[in-house]
């Protein structure tokens, strides 16, 4: 058996769907394809986004899922005008808007989603 062919799906997990939906579909702008009892289903540009229903949710503190994006600064704008919480890694050298250079040069930049969920933007 090969997964050569087989497509990827990502999950993240709620507590609170009807601000998840909120979130993913009207501040990331995903496209919302259904809401069962157990998940609110995303197309996350090509990936299946499963956002499960749980009663409770123990968030990871590194990132869960992230975008890679072509103007960075255009998006954190975006972004930041819609309110999303921002993350501010201590001891990382952050720009004033929250964006990290690696030292390959990839700019990222990091926030949260309503369940505490980090996402990220790179470019």
């Amino acid at each position: 058996m090969s997964l050569t062919n087989a497509k990827p799906v990502a999950f993240i997990a709620t507590t609170r769907p009807a601000e998840a939906t909120k979130f993913y579909r009207d501040v990331l702008g995903l496209r919302l394809i259904e809401e069962t009892g157990f998940a609110i289903v995303f197309d996350a540009f090509g990936v299946m986004l499963r956002v499960q229903k749980a009663p409770e949710v123990h968030p990871p503190t590194y990132t869960s899922f992230g975008f890679e994006v072509k103007d960075l600064d255009a998006c954190v704008k975006s972004l930041i005008g819609k309110g999303v919480s921002v993350l501010k890694p201590e001891g990382m050298d952050l720009d004033a808007n929250g964006v990290w250079t690696a030292p390959t040069g990839t700019r990222v930049f990091w926030f949260y989603d309503p369940e505490g969920h980090v996402l990220s933007l790179s470019q």
